[in-house]
């Protein structure tokens, strides 16, 4: 019988990952996989600002990910990224969610914009959001903008977890007049100094040694699996940072979320509880009401 790895390598040498991949992991081990859980930390939806997506509309997004044995997907808003009125962005992501069991809304700020404090207020009270998504080098600020401890602060005080989306495009691709570098995380650090309590994930970051070594020292930094290349890229991740760091993300549907998956699996030296660590329990842990 061909093992997990033989199985991913046969579905994307013939172009075949969509088909295969729901049936890969009881192929490989029934009996292990049966009960394994899928929290997708990094999904958006509506549409991308700048192209369509094959799966920017919800529903074919969401049937996507259930095949895929996704459980539970964090899903951020396309919308919050240009637009000024974060309230009606935030309100639109929640009612999209609302009827969709799998999606957890994960709302924006924005702070460089006039009353973002009722914003995030309204993540916790109106809308039951248990964390948000930043966008800076979007909207124009660094973590060494005053406003941004003083958001975290708020977060703490919500109850709200925060993500700091890194990138989201590759630079090389980007529109010529919209050209956006990747978030500067080196004064993240010295923020948490003075905010220990907060939570924070970076999402689709592509860090490497040093620049990994600072965020990944601070207890409530987290990251994803969406940008992390290479068959052994995942593993060395982990092996680099503390215990229970590693939340699998796909970054759907601006990246194809079967790629997500392959990565996480196609390395043999994860074992059975290190994937069920990355692909749901770390979330579960440190995370508890958004996977609730």
């Amino acid at each position: 019988m061909m093992n997990r790895r033989d199985l991913l390598n046969l579905a994307v040498a013939a172009g075949t990952a969509s088909a295969v991949l729901p049936t890969i992991a009881r192929a490989a081990d029934e009996s292990s996989t049966a009960t394994r859980q899928i929290i997708d930390t990094n999904v958006n939806l509506f549409q991308w600002p700048f192209r369509r997506l094959p799966l920017d509309d919800i529903d074919a997004l969401v049937n996507k990910l259930r095949s895929l044995g996704v459980t539970s997907a964090w899903a951020g808003s396309f919308e919050g990224l240009l637009q000024r009125d974060v309230a009606a962005v935030n309100a639109r992501l929640a009612n999209a969610c609302r009827n969709r069991t799998e999606l957890t809304p994960i709302g924006s700020v924005n702070p460089t914009l006039p009353g973002w404090e009722n914003d995030l207020q309204q993540c916790s009270t109106m809308h039951n959001m248990p964390g948000m998504r930043l966008h800076p080098n979007y909207h124009g600020y660094t973590l060494n903008d005053p406003r941004f401890p003083r958001l975290l602060e708020l977060a703490v005080k919500a109850g709200l977890f925060v993500q700091i989306a890194v990138s989201m495009e590759d630079t090389r691709t980007q529109n010529s007049i919209m050209q956006v570098a990747d978030v500067d995380l080196s004064p993240l650090p010295a923020v948490l100094e003075n905010v220990p309590e907060a939570k924070i994930q970076l999402l689709n970051h592509k860090l490497r040694s040093p620049l990994l070594q600072q965020p990944g020292k601070c207890a409530g930094v987290f990251f994803d699996t969406a940008r992390v290349d290479g068959t052994d890229g995942i593993p060395q991740l982990i092996a680099r940072l503390p215990t229970g760091r590693v939340l699998f993300g796909s970054h759907a549907p601006f990246l194809i979320p079967e790629a997500a998956l392959i990565r996480v699996h196609e390395s043999d030296i994860l074992d059975e509880a290190g994937l069920r660590s990355v692909l749901s329990e770390n979330a579960k842990q440190a995370f508890r009401k958004a996977s609730a």
